[in-house]
């Protein structure tokens, strides 16, 4: 499964670790991802997502349904 965020789009980034000497390597920085089913009540069903846990905060704030609103305007979430 890809590390993406599927509420957000959120995804893995790249950098560089720097020494002391100021060498650079490349690094990847991850989401914080979770999975978390969450119960729909209109349509009377469980959805299991992977999020990342700023959006676990949105979702906790304005409602399952209206993050997946907004994921689906955004073309981020595709649905089950």
């Amino acid at each position: 499964m890809a590390r993406v965020c599927q509420l957000t789009g959120k995804r893995m980034m790249v950098g560089n670790n720097v020494s002391h000497s100021n060498r650079k390597t490349k690094r990847r920085f991850y989401p914080n991802l979770v999975d978390k089913k969450f119960y729909i009540p209109s349509e009377d069903r469980w959805v299991k997502l992977r999020i990342s846990t700023s959006a676990l905060r949105t979702v906790n704030k304005i409602g399952i349904e209206e993050a997946i609103k907004r994921a689906k305007t955004e073309g981020v979430y595709t649905g089950e």
